[in-house]
């Protein structure tokens, strides 16, 4: 097992403090949207959209400008951006200003996951990477899951504008703590803060061509997770709605999925033998688009419950297999985490868009929204497959 320096325990720490402050406010913010603005399914949606359009250019500028001035010069801007902007949604009222803050806060993040994951691996030899990956991966999303599971909690008791003040206060305790970590970084005899040497000290290796076909699929399936992961989040509220339930219940149902993709982090770190099996991959692909129905339209909160477990799993599986098969050449560069990035926002923003438009089109038709991103979430399937089959080695 690779031995983590005391630094870089600290990375670690400011990104579970990352992790839930992000999720606390993108969980719940659509809650704030529908009780206080009357946002409905279409208007949620694109929000959500609007979300995944700006992280998709922002996370490429986040990874390049991490890359080419430094991963701490980046986190101050991305912290700072983040928490400014929320405490501004905090007290401006009207749809419009929640469709700028969300802009605004998509903005600053994207220059802070890639600058994470690159401080996590930098200087590290290319056998360790895999394992900084589980790492990393169990972190945010075991505090993602903490984040859903009592938030609805604290916006019961502490009111709808906890959703805003919350993680403005963790952002701007995590930009303070940046410029510690910085002086610490510099003074000590890790590697030197600049990003060319972060490369050099990189041992990267020549992909072959199974690593790069295998690559090439998991940054193909991981958009695809995030067009099912971010249509069910903004329709959480409508889940709360068919049930009945309060947002501190829904907070305790809701947050099943997101314990179980941390637990099959876990489980997916420690069992190799799914690397390079593409049977693996499609299967978790297919048993997402089943779940992603069984979630949203089932009135049975028990299958709810069940299917929650499918998609955890099956999301937990994508998510790790563009990471790992990203990191295993050795690449661990704030630009190459930019781009990892991007493809969740491409996946988010085509679900989310997808999802409106047919809702705005058929507004009479029941679930019409769901189906049409399970829809996408087959096509998507049916690219892996065809991806696969034109290569010159056969599905395993």
């Amino acid at each position: 097992m690779h031995v983590v320096s005391k630094f870089k325990k600290w990375i670690f720490t400011l990104e579970a403090l990352n992790s839930f402050a992000a999720g606390f406010y993108f969980n719940w913010i659509f809650f704030y949207t529908q009780k206080v603005l009357q946002f409905g399914i279409v208007e949620n949606l694109m929000l959500v959209a609007m979300h995944g359009f700006i992280y998709t250019g922002a996370a490429w500028l986040g990874g390049w400008f991490g890359h080419r001035y430094g991963n701490f010069a980046a986190l101050k801007i991305g912290f700072a951006i983040m928490g400014l902007v929320l405490l501004a949604g905090a007290f401006l009222p009207g749809g419009a200003s929640q469709v700028s803050v969300i802009m605004g806060w998509t903005f600053g993040m994207c220059f802070t996951w890639p600058m994470l994951q690159s401080l996590i691996c930098a200087g590290e030899p290319a056998k360790a990477l895999p394992n900084l990956a589980g790492l990393y991966n169990l972190t945010w999303s075991g505090i993602a899951a903490i984040s859903f599971f009592i938030g609805g909690t604290i916006v019961e008791k502490l009111g709808m504008k906890s959703v805003f003040i919350l993680p403005a206060v963790i952002h701007a305790f995590q930009f303070a703590w940046v410029f510690s970590l910085e002086q610490t970084h510099s003074a000590s005899k890790n590697l030197p803060v600049t990003p060319q040497t972060e490369s050099k000290a990189a041992e990267t290796t020549k992909r072959d061509p199974r690593q790069k076909l295998f690559l090439r699929l998991a940054l193909l399936a991981n958009p695809i997770a995030y067009v099912a992961i971010n249509t069910v989040i903004p329709m959480m509220p409508e889940v709360a709605k068919r049930f009945e339930l309060t947002p501190m219940c829904l907070g305790f149902v809701g947050a099943t999925w997101f314990f179980v993709r941390a637990g099959a982090f876990v489980l997916f770190w420690l069992w190799p033998k799914w690397h390079y099996r593409f049977r693996w991959l499609i299967m978790a692909c297919v048993a997402l688009t089943i779940s992603f129905l069984g979630i949203l339209l089932s009135s049975n909160l028990l299958i709810v419950i069940l299917a929650q477990v499918i998609f955890g799993v099956a999301a937990g599986l994508i998510y790790y297999s563009s990471l790992f098969y990203s990191l295993d050449g050795g690449n661990a560069e704030s630009e190459h985490g930019g781009a990892h990035e991007a493809m969740i926002g491409l996946g988010t923003f085509v679900g989310a868009s997808v999802g409106a438009a047919a809702k705005f089109f058929w507004p009479n038709v029941p679930g019409i929204s769901i189906w049409a991103v399970s829809v996408v979430l087959l096509i998507g399937c049916a690219t892996l497959i065809f991806t696969k089959t034109k290569s010159a080695r056969p599905i395993a």
